[in-house]
């Protein structure tokens, strides 16, 4: 179920990348660039205005999944050094391995292929804007973080806070990019789609190839 779920949602964001680059297209960005679902982006982006704070905030936040990353890039090496092979390092952390660079992945890929530009210049240059990436590291990243806690602890109250905090982390990661004015309403809905959709895929392979816990 969670294998359909997730392809069907990565078909939804590859209809929803080719409806941005064919619906309401016009020339609004910054330096003349173009827009998809102009109309409603641009008047979304006069609403709630620029708010710099929250970008900076947000963006420093933005380590946080990174370390999450590190964090169990180490659990994984340390099982590698001690069991003398990557065959015996659990499962559900080499297809973690490869699901963050899976991730990465995507994100260069946008990087280098530019779908949507920034509504503002950050520090005098234009940046290509979808998806949000840091919208797209946060909700790739903190469910994973919940998932593993829960197969690898039995302390319930522990569980509990990193599935509170997680959930608290992410709401305010997403919602901080989209007040702050630096990407398109579109950008976040993208990376919120994309985000859903390989975390499915995640889940579901390490259900249905680990069985060790």
């Amino acid at each position: 179920m969670l294998f359909i779920l997730g392809t069907a949602l990565l078909v939804m964001f590859a209809i929803w990348t080719w409806l941005i680059q064919y619906v309401d297209v016009q020339s609004a960005g910054q330096k003349g660039t173009e827009i998809g679902f102009a109309t409603f982006n641009c008047w979304f982006h006069r609403i709630i205005g620029v708010h710099m704070a929250i970008y900076t905030i947000t963006d420093w936040l933005g380590l946080v999944p990174i370390f999450v990353c590190i964090a169990f890039g180490e659990v994984g090496f340390i099982q590698l050094i001690k069991r003398k092979s990557l065959f015996k390092v659990d499962r559900d952390l080499i297809f973690l391995g490869i699901y963050y660079v899976v991730v990465i992945l995507g994100y260069l890929i946008f990087e280098m292929i530019p779908i949507n530009y920034r509504p503002i210049l950050i520090d005098g240059i234009l940046e290509a804007s979808y998806p949000s990436s840091t919208t797209l590291l946060v909700l790739s990243v903190m469910p994973t973080l919940v998932y593993q806690v829960n197969r690898r602890s039995t302390n319930l109250r522990f569980r509990k806070f990193v599935c509170t905090m997680s959930i608290v982390f992410s709401l305010f990661m997403v919602l901080g990019r989209l007040v702050a004015g630096v990407h398109w309403f579109t950008d976040i809905v993208g990376a919120v789609i994309l985000s859903a959709g390989l975390y499915c895929l995640y889940k579901a392979m390490v259900l249905l190839f680990c069985y060790d816990k």
